[in-house]
């Protein structure tokens, strides 16, 4: 027989003997809606032999027909189109379709059930069919009522449904108007949620059984708890001196202990690495969060940065790839790894997960592995901390590699909770003497759990899902079924639930025991704190943010300074400078002599410049040669000349900016500085150069020159000319001191005017030296001989300059240096106007802006961080700062514990004074 009509044959009897009770034992009711039975007598032909559904209806095969997803999906837009129907029918047929959504939901996991168990109920026990039909039933009836209360209808429906406000029940209901409001309700569930949530009662079919009272305890435990290890992660921030850091529960257990299982279970998520080898390498410190308002669970490594995870899978993967990292050689690492998890169904917990014990180090493991992992373990179970001894059922206690450890630090075991896990693979009875074990007591005692995960089986998967459900569903499957051995009346600690609670009250005691001395050492360190913030720093208050935007404000404050000072003028002055300099290259290349590169003959020039005053005016050779001049000095490119030459004084100014400023000794900000400006530069650069080009062009052709621009031009060339004239003599004595004397100098250059002259002969070009010379000082020669000829021109042309043959403008051809000078002149002022406005006007408008995009607005809070770190000194003061501010912030903190101390202790002496014995509240202080 296939599976499917197998399930159908069982489960359809155990439905249809429910049916029966059900109509039989309705009570009488009248209100209407989704709960109205008809009042007719049990007897009555219409429903005492109520007819039979037909056959197959309840068959397994045919649940698969109503998908749980789409019924999910149809329900909003059913009820708005159901508002045009008349209220009771509407809310019946709502409440119908969710009845049928779970109840094919609770059958189809029936279904999963009785395939998995084929083997058993083949064998004809017909008790185990009954008892599985009677859960069937029960589970529907209870997810029935959730899904009614989950179903969000209109208000004037839901009154409708419920009866109304003030509406009277015709069979003898209550008063009127009776119950809290729909808020209210709404809202006390809401607060005691949360800490059911948190201890797992919700994630249990389990009613919560805690009174108001003790849910209130809870919830004020569940704060003290969240601010104490809030205070917890300030301190670490702060410091790891030990006296400023509120203990952890820290985990430790051999391998195979299922101490994964454990925190796997109190987290609700399989998230920790898994292998067959040894997968935890560092340890993981885990900080729970309870958020009882939000709608997700995910996880943060705040020292990586990767934000919020919302796949425990992802988590489960990084913790490997973290652990994997660390070398084979060394195995094991102290270097911790920070894990948060912010879920509404975890508690408030600080745990920290290590490696486990190994007995015997394997063949691809350093030999002194085991200790390594003992040396780490012994330095985080030091006091004050929680040790949390995992230890599996089916070994002796006094085999316990975690209870060993704990005895070394812990003898009277004060800190120590003993968790027993895989409880369910020993006897009940050899079970519970585990967990009531004298020979190692331990003052908080064992807590014995089933915490592995049930395997899934058959078409229904659990998913990635929370796991706690399953978990604790299976404890309570184990620990019900054996009440003589776990009842309450043994007063043995069981389940998770009851795990997750102990941790949370041990934890809060143990920090609140640690408060006082944390609070002496806080207070003195914050007096120390004080007192260098006021003499090393004077009190001046800083943070990276201020520092960043006061060095940016300097910054551009002094380059407004230069903006300033750094104008037209200076441009065209800039400019003229690099121009004079094309002019004296135009001039040597045409007029002047050439290097001296060989000692060959010298050639005898037809009209040598010595000659130039006396030509002839209509002599087309110097016609030509100052044509030739000018148009090589209007031809350079004085678009790309001009604006490169400006372009880079900017841009070295702007590195003399920086040298001088805060930012020199920050790398980070002095590249930012100068890709600014270089942006902005590159961005004008082609556009300029187009533009100045084009406004010269005029000078290409045809070039005027009045009286007053070549008396100017007179002036100028002839300053130029002198400082040529000093720095060929410069040049001239630097190669005197190299030679060796004005008299070697001069022996030299006798030789070498006589070779050129042809009155001695030199053979291969001096190559292997003459005249008792040797080759290098032959090349010395040379080159004074270049500038005392070079000398003695500039000599010639000062004078022709200042003769009165120059001071008339007609007379140009006689006077290049002037004419050059008048052409270089035009060029200038013509491309200053150009460069004044396309380039200076853009780079000042757009340089601080764009340092406000990149030092500014652009940067992140941990660039801004990184930034004003990079100075030492700043780094030292905002730790000073910071370690300030975190101090007194941990003893804000610490005064509102002080004032929940003080609210529970008011509690408490009101419980006195009206004789009630009430349990002992907290003294943190």
């Amino acid at each position: 027989m296939s599976a499917p009509r197998l399930a159908a044959r069982l489960v359809r009897p155990a439905l249809r003997i429910n049916l029966a009770r059900r109509y039989m034992h309705t009570p009488a009711s009248n209100a209407g809606g989704l709960h109205s039975y008809p009042t007719r007598a049990p007897g009555s032909t219409r429903y005492g032999r109520r007819r039979g559904w037909p056959w197959g209806a309840y068959a397994v095969h045919n649940l698969p027909t109503v998908r749980n997803a789409s019924f999910a999906r149809v329900l909003p837009q059913l009820a708005l189109k159901l508002v045009r129907i008349p209220a009771m029918f509407g809310a019946a047929m709502i409440g119908g379709l969710a009845y049928l959504q779970y109840q094919a939901t609770q059958a189809g996991n029936y279904a999963r059930d009785v395939l998995g168990k084929g083997k058993d109920w083949a064998t004809g026990t017909a008790d185990g069919l009954f008892g599985g039909a009677k859960d069937v039933v029960e589970q529907t009836k209870n997810g029935w009522d959730r899904t009614k209360e989950k179903i969000q209808l209109p208000e004037w429906m839901r009154q409708i449904y419920e009866g109304g406000e003030g509406s009277s029940s015709s069979s003898g209901g209550g008063p009127k108007g009776g119950g809290p409001q729909p808020n209210q309700s709404r809202a006390a569930a809401a607060a005691v949620a949360g800490t059911g949530a948190a201890f797992g009662y919700t994630q249990s079919p389990e009613e919560d059984e805690r009174t108001g009272q003790q849910s209130a305890r809870d919830d004020q435990m569940m704060m003290l708890t969240k601010k104490m290890i809030e205070i917890r992660n300030v301190l670490q921030v702060i410091g790891q001196q030990s006296a400023l850091i509120l203990p952890s529960i820290v985990v430790i257990g051999s391998q195979s202990s299922g101490k994964s299982s454990v925190l796997e279970a109190v987290v609700g998520h399989e998230f920790l690495p898994k292998g067959s080898n040894m997968i935890t390498r560092r340890p993981i410190e885990l900080t729970l969060v309870n958020t009882p308002d939000a709608q997700a669970e995910y996880g943060e490594f705040p020292a990586l940065g990767l934000g919020k995870i919302t796949d425990f899978s992802s988590i489960q993967r990084t913790l490997t790839e973290l652990n994997l990292a660390v070398p084979a050689a060394d195995c094991v690492s102290d270097d911790p790894i920070q894990l948060s998890i912010y879920s509404p169904n975890v508690p408030d917990l600080s745990l920290i997960d290590l490696p486990g014990y190994i007995q015997v180090s394997g063949l691809d493991q350093p030999p002194e592995l085991k200790q390594k992992i003992a040396d780490l373990c012994d330095k985080y179970i030091q006091p004050p901390n929680v040790i949390l001894a995992i230890s599996a059922a089916d070994v002796d206690l006094a085999n316990s590699t975690a209870l060993r450890a704990s005895r070394r630090v812990d003898p009277r075991g004060e800190r120590t909770i003993g968790v027993v896990t895989k409880m369910d693979l020993v006897e009940p009875v050899r079970g519970a003497s585990i967990l009531g074990d004298r020979k190692y007591p331990l003052r908080l005692g064992y807590v014995g759990v089933v915490s592995r995960v049930p395997q899934s089986s058959g078409l229904f998967s659990r998913g990635s899902g929370n796991i706690t459900t399953a978990i604790t569903k299976n404890e309570n499957a184990y620990f019900s079924a054996h009440p003589l051995e776990f009842g309450p009346e043994t007063e043995l600690a069981v389940g998770t639930t009851t795990l997750r609670k102990k941790l949370m009250h041990v934890l809060e005691q143990t920090m609140a025991a640690s408060l006082q001395g944390t609070s002496d050492a806080i207070h003195q360190e914050l007096e120390e704190a004080t007192y260098e913030f006021k003499v090393q720093y004077n009190d001046r208050p800083l943070s990276a943010e201020s520092y960043l935007a006061e060095s940016l404000d300097a910054f551009k404050h002094s380059f407004k300074e230069f903006a300033e000072s750094f104008g037209r003028p200076q441009v065209r002055e800039l400019l003229k400078e690099e121009l004079d300099q094309r002019v004296l290259d135009v001039l040597a290349q045409r007029y002047w002599n050439k290097p001296v590169t060989d000692l060959t003959l010298a050639l005898i020039e037809p009209d040598p410049l010595s000659d130039l005053p006396k030509a002839d005016p209509e002599n087309l050779y110097w016609h030509r040669k100052l044509d030739a001049s000018s148009s090589s000095l209007t031809k350079l490119g004085i678009g790309r000349l001009a604006t490169t030459n400006i372009a880079n004084a900017l841009q070295s100014e702007v590195e003399q900016l920086i040298n001088v400023s805060t930012f020199s000794t920050h790398p980070f900000a002095r590249q930012a500085i100068t890709d600014a400006a270089s942006g902005i530069l590159n961005e004008r650069f082609y556009s300029t150069s187009d533009q100045v080009e084009n406004c010269v062009k005029p000078y290409k052709y045809e070039i005027e020159v009045d009286d007053s621009e070549w008396a100017k031009g007179r002036q100028n060339v002839s300053d130029v000319l002198k400082k040529e004239l000093k720095a060929c003599e410069a040049a001239e004595k630097l190669v005197e001191t190299s030679i060796g004397g004005k008299k070697k100098m001069k022996d030299v250059m006798g030789y070498i005017d006589r070779v050129r002259k042809g009155e001695v002969v030199l053979e291969g070009d001096g190559i292997g030296g003459g005249g008792g010379f040797s080759a290098a000082l032959l090349a010395k020669g040379r080159e004074a001989v270049f500038l005392r000829d070079r000398a003695s021109i500039l000599s010639m042309r000062l004078l022709a300059i200042r003769s009165k043959q120059c001071t008339i403008k007609s007379n140009k051809y006689y006077c290049p240096e002037i004419f050059l000078d008048v052409v270089a002149d035009k060029l200038t002022a013509t491309a200053v106007l150009f460069l004044n406005v396309e380039l200076l006007s853009e780079f000042y408008y757009n340089f601080p802006r764009e340092l406000d995009l990149k030092l500014g607005r652009g940067l992140s809070g941990e660039e801004v961080e990184r930034f004003a770190r990079e100075d030492g000194r700043i780094a030292r003061h905002l730790d000073v700062v910071k370690r300030k501010e975190m101090l007194e912030l941990v003893l804000g903190k610490m005064e509102s514990l002080r004032m929940l101390e003080g609210r529970e202790g008011r509690r408490e002496e009101a419980k006195k004074g009206k004789g009630n014995e009430g349990e002992k509240g907290w003294r943190l202080f």
